[in-house]
């Protein structure tokens, strides 16, 4: 606050949504600690997790998070998705910067409080590409993130879907993409769960390209369906 009691424009949108955006946090905090740390327990047990038992800890945390939290704060737990529902139209300005800033900090203290815990290990869960090829995993993350949001607003946001089946078809998707494609980038189709164990492990390379990615596939997302659904007048 300012001396003569004028709040900042970030002070006022805090204010006016902190609960939303503490629940942003800690979702996203379980889901970095729950989904990276099934990859640092897998290094830590030789592989007894499996990457199939990886990809079904990100996919069942993510549908958890949904039907527990949807109701609290929408459930976004991931930048691209909250700009994709800010380019839709249905979230407001004020809210996109405490939402993102939300996120980033349960991210990074998620992969803080496992870097405690567990040591350094698996680089901390981090996504690299696969042997380097940085053109390769920017094309695949835009692809796997333009269809989790396809899914996104179509299972959650059209008021013509399926009542209730929204996380189920989500978190099926997360678990679905990071098993097929998850030893070739990551599968992040999350800036944050990228950049958290990289801050905290010390390892940013190729931290551009999961930014670019994510939300450069879930805006086109946001124009196909658009498309679809008329300028999301039958939404």
């Amino acid at each position: 606050m300012l001396k003569h009691g004028i709040k900042l424009p970030f002070q006022i949108s805090f204010t006016n949504c902190w609960r939303e955006a503490l629940a942003e946090g800690v979702g996203t905090f379980i889901l970095v600690f729950a989904g990276t740390g099934a990859v640092m327990t897998n290094s830590i047990s030789n592989g007894a997790v499996t990457h199939l038992g990886i990809s079904f800890v990100f996919g069942a945390v993510v549908a958890a998070l949904i039907y527990s939290m949807g109701h609290l704060s929408g459930a976004h737990f991931n930048p691209a998705v909250t700009l994709a529902f800010w380019t839709s139209g249905v979230f407001p300005t004020k809210r996109v910067l405490p939402y993102i800033l939300a996120q980033c900090v349960g991210a990074i203290a998620a992969s803080t409080l496992l870097l405690l815990s567990l040591g350094n290990i698996a680089k901390l869960g981090a996504t690299l590409p696969l042997n380097d090829n940085w053109l390769q995993s920017l094309i695949l993350e835009t692809v796997l993130t333009f269809i989790l949001m396809l899914i996104i607003l179509g299972s959650g946001l059209d008021r013509r879907a399926h009542i209730g089946f929204a996380g189920l078809a989500i978190g099926l998707t997360v678990g679905l993409e990071a098993a097929f494609m998850g030893s070739i980038t990551g599968a992040s189709m999350n800036p944050v769960r990228s950049l958290a164990p990289a801050i905290v492990g010390g390892n940013m390379q190729h931290q551009w390209l999961y930014w670019v990615a994510p939300i450069l596939g879930a805006q086109l997302a946001v124009v196909v369906y658009q498309i679809l659904s008329q300028g999301f007048q039958d939404v």
